[in-house]
């Protein structure tokens, strides 16, 4: 079983309430909010190291977590200095994670002209002299992995930790038994 290493989880709620983002931009120290570059406002968190984007309907996307618990701790702080700054908010966020990114090392070189190959041109994208990885979209779980040739790769889109660790598994299996990995 390969090791991976969750970079960044990616997450939405609502507040369910409308936000006025000039008053909080104003309330909460090192928020940027120019609307007419972005319509959200964007507040970077030290602890845990994430930034939270606020949007007036009351949306918020959480991103640069590393885990589950992190992105709860950073949309609760965020609320509570929401709060603090005179809105309320009503209702508990329901958090909905959007997209995890994994990261993992098979241990050894891959070919990526054979494996694109193997694997079948209806799943596979591999332009070298665009790219220098391999995309490889699975059906099951329904993400998408970027091979490299030194072994590295990378899992987009998993919903579930779990469905990033099945997505590696399955890859190190087909590899494996097409003979392109020992």
């Amino acid at each position: 079983m390969a090791i991976i290493k969750i970079e960044n989880v990616v997450a939405s709620t609502s507040l369910g309430v409308k936000l006025d983002l000039n008053a909080i931009a104003l309330a909460l120290d090192g928020a940027e909010y120019e609307p007419k570059q972005f319509p959200g406002l964007i507040y970077r968190l030290k602890e845990p190291k994430t930034a939270a984007l606020l949007f007036a309907s009351g949306k918020v996307v959480c991103t640069g977590a590393k885990n589950l618990e992190q992105l709860k701790a950073a949309i609760s702080k965020v609320v509570k200095q929401i709060e603090a700054a005179g809105i309320v908010i009503n209702d508990e966020p329901v958090i909905v994670v959007q997209n995890i990114v994994a990261t993992s090392d098979l241990g050894a070189k891959i070919n990526l002209n054979a494996t694109a190959i193997t694997l079948g041109l209806e799943r596979v994208e591999y332009e070298p002299e665009q790219f220098p990885g391999l995309v490889y979209r699975l059906d099951s779980p329904k993400v998408v992995m970027l091979l490299f040739g030194s072994g590295k790769l990378v899992c987009t889109g998993a919903r579930k930790s779990e469905d990033a660790e099945t997505a590696v598994d399955k890859i190190t299996e087909e590899l494996k038994a097409a003979g392109l990995l020992a």
